[in-house]
């Protein structure tokens, strides 16, 4: 069925206006909606959806900024004649705001903070000297505790990125959730923008006031904050809550279904949004739930959560402690029918950036789509053309499909299995009937050692090792066995060429995964620069990194 994505992720929610008059506007944002936009191209920050709630002549002010995950008062200014009035309240600090913290941690009673900040590297940090950085001043109240948490309202005098943050951290109480700063983990940052007093001295006559007046705007702190304190936290008594906030993060993706360009994304992914051992990937109008560790017995909960969400159509993979099951049982953790609803066609056609994908969703544990792997398909697909591109570990071939969309000259795919090369080659075919796709069942680690003795060279490889395998000739565990595979990966890349190495080995650090492809580049008497694949909006990180790692490696000599 086709979802309605305006009820299921609305621009604007009406719980979210606080205040709408006389050319204020003032709205309660969530925690992880962003209020300014990472990227230019696809904006998907609160602006971005106001205007969008608003329409396209909408005029909307900006005078005020919060963190992505820090939820609570904004103000923007729908009539330009109010800018001069607002801009000036917060030049002069005569603005005042306040915040609700929790924290771990918190020595004493009500006091001062004074540091001096300074960033580097999109962190923030106190000075060490004197005179370097930039004042910050926050007023700390106790306002409720329990054993070691601690409920925190705090006044700021000025307003340095990261300010009550870094405090807080400096002083011994990092905001829970912080992972930034050393926080406890949680389902989100425990900072609310509680309340926000705007003096404004040009106040419209008819408006019930005249003259100077201040408007004083509240937000009431979210629920979660009391349930942290009191030790009552369980993210399966906020399923609604966690679903419909998880949709919120995703609005851009949301609008991208709506115009039929990517219709397949992650919904619920694990930690990053607050639900251990739980991912919800939707394909089209069908979810697919992924259970594992002790999130099993929360099934009907998470199944019910999801209808009323409003998508009714559910397959349901259970996750099993070990890989080799019989069919019986695979059939008995992954059935092939939903759970929940109507089937979807045997073969469902998705779009990611435009290019179609072809997913089976009741064929065992995999759907033959990897949607963690959405950016570095689109990585592909922006430097695949008139290259010879490799894809080992190839699955069911969604890069070989994406370099074929890209215009590849020629593609390779290899993998052990035939059932999924043959599925590989029928996605090729159905984008690029006439390109030259050859696939090789084989040992990936075998072929690539073959083709670095023929001394076959091509413009782009792909690496997608599952996290540990074993073969009759092989053994393979991700970790420091990276080196010498990514070694030979660029034993068969074209000077100037790339290599793309994924992995979804979650024991294995981002940095130490550049350090990995830095030693095989020093081995193999390289020079290289690694970038970043692209920002994943559905995979938010899980603590300070996330398991899914994507490493865009250039042969520059």
């Amino acid at each position: 069925m086709a979802l309605a994505w305006q009820t299921l992720a609305p621009d604007i929610r009406p719980e979210w206006v606080l205040y709408d008059q006389d050319g204020i506007l003032a709205i309660d944002k969530p925690a992880g909606v962003s209020s300014q936009a990472a990227d230019a191209d696809a904006p998907d920050d609160i602006v971005a959806r106001l205007r969008s709630w608003l329409g396209p002549d909408a005029y909307v002010g900006v005078h005020q900024r919060l963190d992505q995950e820090t939820s609570g008062v904004l103000v923007f200014v729908r009539d330009p004649a109010r800018n001069a009035a607002v801009a000036r309240a917060f030049e002069t600090r005569t603005a005042t705001k306040e915040y609700i913290a929790a924290v771990v941690g918190w020595q004493g009673g009500a006091r001062t903070l004074r540091h001096r900040l300074k960033r580097s590297r999109g962190r923030v940090f106190v000075a060490k000297g004197k005179q370097d950085g930039k004042e910050a001043i926050t007023h700390v109240e106790v306002l409720e505790r329990r054993g070691n948490r601690h409920l925190l309202r705090l006044k700021i005098e000025t307003g340095r990125t990261h300010q009550i943050r870094v405090q807080l951290a400096e002083s011994g109480a990092p905001i829970v959730g912080d992972a930034m700063y050393g926080g406890a983990p949680a389902s989100r940052l425990f900072l609310h923008a509680q309340r926000l007093q705007l003096p404004l001295d040009d106040t419209p006559s008819g408006s019930g006031s005249s003259g100077s007046a201040v408007l004083d705007l509240a937000s009431p702190v979210p629920a979660e904050f009391s349930e942290w304190l009191k030790g009552e936290a369980s993210p399966y008594a906020s399923l609604d809550r966690l679903l419909r906030r998880a949709l919120d993060r995703r609005w851009i993706l949301t609008r991208a279904a709506m115009a039929g360009e990517t219709t397949c994304f992650r919904w619920i992914d694990a930690d990053g949004d607050g639900l251990p051992g739980v991912e919800v990937d939707l394909y089209g109008g069908h979810a697919v739930l992924h259970l594992k560790d002790d999130a099993a017995p929360h099934e009907e909960a998470l199944l019910d959560a999801i209808e009323r969400a409003g998508v009714p159509d559910i397959y349901v993979k259970r996750r099993p402690l070990h890989a080799n099951l019989a069919r019986d049982e695979v059939d008995t953790i992954a059935p092939p029918e939903p759970v929940r609803g109507a089937p979807a066609p045997a073969e469902l056609a998705v779009r990611e950036y435009g290019v179609e994908y072809h997913v089976r969703l009741g064929d065992g544990l995999g759907t033959g789509l990897f949607l963690d792997a959405r950016e570095a398909r689109h990585r592909v697909l922006s430097h695949a053309s008139d290259q010879r591109v490799l894809n080992l570990f190839a699955y069911c071939g969604g890069f070989s499909i994406a370099a074929a969309a890209a215009g590849a000259t020629e593609v390779l795919s290899v993998d052990g299995s035939r059932t999924y090369l043959d599925r590989a080659r029928s996605g090729v075919q159905h984008i690029a009937p006439t390109l030259e796709h050859r696939v090789w069942k084989d040992d990936c680690f075998e072929v690539l050692a073959r083709l670095v003795r023929r001394e076959d060279r091509f413009g782009l490889v792909i690496c997608d090792p599952p996290t540990h395998s074993t073969s009759k000739k092989h053994r393979w565990r991700s970790g420091r066995g990276w080196v010498q595979l990514l070694e030979d990966c660029f034993a068969v890349c074209e000077p100037g060429g790339h290599v793309l190495a994924c992995s979804n080995d979650a024991r294995m650090t981002r940095t130490d995964f550049r350090r990995f492809a830095e030693e095989a580049a020093e081995k193999a008497r390289l020079r290289i620069r690694i970038g970043g694949v692209g920002r994943s909006v559905d995979l938010p990180r899980r603590g300070n990194d996330h398991p899914f790692k994507k490493l865009w490696i250039t042969l520059t000599g």
